[in-house]
């Protein structure tokens, strides 16, 4: 019986001693309370207890964790809406008791601090409004919950609304309006090209008119100046005002029959000046062709003369 005793012994002894040693990670709090009262927070490593006598009641993360948060409410235009808000809290390090004894649900508590901001903030704004003022809507629930879990030993590090999701008509019907605003903006930017075009061609056939004014008057002062320089000349070789006019018609008349010549698809209509029967322009015609002949010979007779 001793042999079979003291092994046992032994073997009790090793497993107690064994169990008086436990390990706590990185980042993590442990709870030991002493014939179920607490004891002690034991933070990460090698720890001791007192085996039979001591417990780990349990283990707190002390690592930031994320709770995601889905809410429905309506907003001051009668729009229901789902957001998605994300919480990210950690326990304090040194209120690790009052996260482990205080608070027996962290997740239900703070789900239901986050539905209360929300669905008081959400009701006062336009669905157009939520989507702009979703970080003011964040900056709420974070407050509201600092207040709140701090007691609890938890500290509130971020909050984020990651999404904002209307319903499908709502969704369908702004996407609409959109591509209406969108072809709207369209239509006026086209109305303002052809308006643009419609006046640049404006002013450039004005500018044209313009210039081709310019042009038909520098002509006819150029022709001007050359028939006041041509009589000019006549009148320094002794023919008059009066001759000299006679003969200028006259060599325009053979240049304008010399132009039409050239030309072999052209027509020329002659109209007489009155309703006279036809022989009156043929007489005025051998008039002038005489006239001619007649400046032309006094001419001759006029640099014979300065000989």
């Amino acid at each position: 019986m001793n042999y079979l005793f003291y092994p046992l012994v032994i073997f009790l002894i090793l497993v107690i001693s064994i169990s008086a040693f436990f390990i706590v990670k990185q980042q993590t709090a442990a709870i030991i309370e002493r014939f179920g009262r607490f004891h002690s927070i034991r933070q990460s490593g090698l720890q001791l207890k007192i085996p039979l006598v001591d417990r780990i009641a349990g283990k707190l993360s002390l690592k930031i964790q994320q709770l995601d948060v889905l809410v429905e409410t309506k907003t001051l235009d009668d729009v229901f809406v789902r957001l998605k808000v994300s919480v990210q809290y950690k326990v304090i390090r040194d209120k690790v008791y009052d996260a482990f004894y205080k608070l027996d649900y962290p997740h239900d508590q703070i789900t239901s601090y986050v539905f209360d901001v929300v669905r008081a903030e959400v009701p006062k704004m336009k669905l157009d409004d939520v989507f702009v003022k979703k970080d003011d809507i964040a900056i709420a629930v974070k407050s509201e919950l600092n207040d709140a879990m701090l007691d609890y030993g938890y500290d509130i590090i971020k909050t984020l609304v990651t999404d904002i999701d209307p319903d499908a008509q709502v969704k369908s019907a702004m996407n609409r309006i959109n591509a209406a605003e969108r072809e709207k903006i369209a239509a006026q930017y086209e109305g303002d090209a052809q308006r643009i075009l419609i006046v640049e061609k404006a002013k450039a056939e004005a500018e044209s008119k313009r210039l081709q004014g310019q042009g038909i008057a520098d002509q006819r002062r150029e022709i001007a100046r050359g028939l006041e320089e041509s009589v000019e000349v006549l009148n320094r070789v002794g023919i008059n005002s009066q001759e000299a006019s006679a003969l200028i018609v006259v060599t325009q008349h053979y240049d304008t029959l010399q132009s039409l010549g050239e030309e072999t698809n052209s027509n020329l209509i002659l109209l007489p000046n009155a309703p006279q029967a036809g022989s009156n322009m043929l007489n005025d015609m051998v008039a002038s062709f005489t006239a001619s002949n007649q400046i032309g010979e006094a001419m001759k007779d006029a640099k014979k003369k300065g000989k």
